[in-house]
């Protein structure tokens, strides 16, 4: 079974910085993009960062470009995202994300997996 385990949440200073990692198993993870989401309170779930499988391009929005990292390493099917200057608005619970098709998902336009998601909240 296809399964994504975040860690590294916790309480950090505005100004701090904090690493979370995502444990994949269940399919070939050197094979599909994995994304970072945040969902804070009241507000819809946003994209935080994306990076590709074969390239390792990365994608980020606007409001933590410069300060989030996120990296992949293909032979412990892990991906980080690394946060730096961290700010009270970047408070939210962060997910682990893929999309998978065939032969995880039979559509071939896939389908997203999630993580259980790992609180951040930055605070004084």
């Amino acid at each position: 079974q296809v399964q994504l385990v975040e860690s590294g949440g916790g309480l950090v200073q505005p100004g701090g910085s904090l690493r979370l990692s995502c444990a994949a198993s269940g399919f070939t993870f050197s094979s599909y993009a994995m994304r970072w989401y945040r969902q804070a309170p009241g507000k819809e779930r946003e994209l935080v960062a994306a990076i590709t499988s074969a390239s390792g391009s990365t994608n980020y929005a606007d409001s933590v470009k410069g300060r989030f990292t996120i990296s992949r390493d293909n032979a412990k099917n892990m991906v980080i995202l690394q946060m730096s200057s961290l700010k009270p608005e970047d408070t939210a619970v962060y997910y682990c994300n893929t999309r998978l098709g065939p032969p995880y998902y039979s559509a071939a336009w896939g389908k997203d997996y999630w993580g259980q998601g790992t609180q951040v909240t930055v605070s004084s």
